[in-house]
């Protein structure tokens, strides 16, 4: 990239906007941002590993709604990311007995797809590629600091970070460094958080059946059981279950895994072949507040989801384009304040509503209780022949408005 700066330090030292954070979230705001002629740094500590079509699917992937997917192709980033690999998943199911499933379609919408299953990395060196012809300055290399007090002011002078022994100032902060952020800890901005009891476990597996286009996913007393497909007759498997569990399977070897996976999980479509696999805590977070004077923290930074339903990083482009759309009827930055307070009164209570649903279902499907399960049973009876309500649920899911 020759916007690309590292350890020689940055040709300018102040920007309209300076973003924390290149990920996924990160990296889509900070080509918006430049859409709107706003001159930006975004700091990551690590590029992005380059692609090549022969590596292995990596384990870290996201279901992208079309809601996101529109959001990428509107800032130009979706044509770098398609031209390497995803796949598009047009029907979602899911079930506690066999005979009792709740389906979603995109037929159901008139849709030509749900979404699309694509690698973290993938999306995150697409938008990268975007940012560079949009001429965003990326600054690869240590965190940057938060030097001076004045973020926390609402008055005209402006934030400043220290990068690689420069001093470097700017209107607009953007936290979007993770669940973990050190930036937003450093503003002083407080979480409510815990770690779930069970862990995810993923494995990747290439499949010797037709390429999948159905994503499902089975409750048990111990956790979920999904199947995520993705590119090339590959699928994840995400195995939800205890610390100590996951801990022995991730002891076992190829041969003992998938007999494992044979005994737990539904009929896979076909014989299949183990490729990787890893686990990962499920923690949920979320910040007190949204903004402090001039910086303002979204996606994971700002809220982190139990993934059964794989809206962690829709709900942070979510907040990217209420972002976009707030600031773009703003003059200047001069005085963020108030564009900062109506974003947050915009997005907080979506994603409380969507991280008190996920723990619902969290709370509601880890148990074996007969009554409990027998009500559970009817509900998903329900949900499914719910007509327009079912419709309602999936559009708001997909962050599609609603139908008249």
């Amino acid at each position: 990239m020759d916007n690309l700066e590292q350890a020689q330090g940055l040709d300018s030292t102040h920007f309209d906007v300076a973003i924390v954070g290149g990920g996924m979230v990160g990296a889509a705001a900070a080509l918006g941002l430049a859409k709107q002629g706003k001159r930006g740094v975004m700091f990551e500590t690590h590029h992005p590993k380059a692609f090549a079509p022969e590596q292995a699917i990596d384990l870290r992937v996201s279901a992208l709604s079309m809601a996101s997917v529109s959001l990428l192709r509107e800032l130009g980033g979706w044509q770098y990311i398609e031209a390497m690999r995803l796949c598009p998943y047009r029907e979602l199911h899911t079930w506690e007995q066999p005979d009792n499933k709740l389906r979603f379609s995109a037929e159901q919408l008139g849709l030509p797809e749900l979404g699309f299953m694509l690698e973290n990395r993938v999306v995150q060196l697409g938008l990268w590629q975007a940012c560079e012809q949009a001429g965003v300055t990326v600054a690869v290399g240590d965190a940057p600091q938060l030097v001076a007090n004045n973020v926390l002011e609402n008055k005209d002078e402006q934030v400043e970070l220290r990068w690689q022994q420069q001093s470097i100032t700017a209107e607009l902060l953007v936290v979007a460094d993770g669940g973990e952020s050190k930036m937003r800890e450093a503003l002083g901005i407080g979480i409510s958080a815990w770690d779930y009891r069970q862990r995810c476990f993923a494995i990747n597996i290439q499949l010797d059946a037709e390429q999948q286009d159905i994503t499902w996913q089975q409750f048990t007393p111990s956790g979920p059981r999904a199947l995520l497909p993705l590119a090339e007759q590959h699928a994840a498997l995400i195995w939800y279950d205890s610390a100590a569990t996951t801990k022995r399977l991730q002891a076992l070897s190829d041969a003992q895994l998938k007999q494992a996976i044979i005994d737990n999980f539904p009929p896979l479509p076909g014989d299949f072949t183990i490729i990787a696999r890893a686990a990962f805590p499920l923690r949920r977070r979320h910040a007190l507040s949204y903004h402090k004077g001039r910086a303002v923290v979204i996606g994971d930074a700002a809220h982190t989801i139990n993934p059964l339903a794989g809206q962690g990083v829709n709900l942070g482009y979510r907040d990217v384009a209420t972002l976009l759309t707030i600031l773009a009827a703003q003059d200047s930055l001069r005085d963020p304040s108030a564009a900062l307070k109506a974003f947050q009164a915009k997005r907080m209570p979506d994603n409380l509503l969507m991280q008190g649903a996920m723990d619902a279902f969290y709370l509601g499907f880890s148990n074996d209780i007969a009554p409990l399960k027998m009500l559970r049973g009817l509900g998903l009876k329900a949900a499914q022949n719910s007509g327009k309500l079912k419709d309602w649920a999936l559009r708001y899911a997909l962050g599609m408005p609603r139908s008249n």
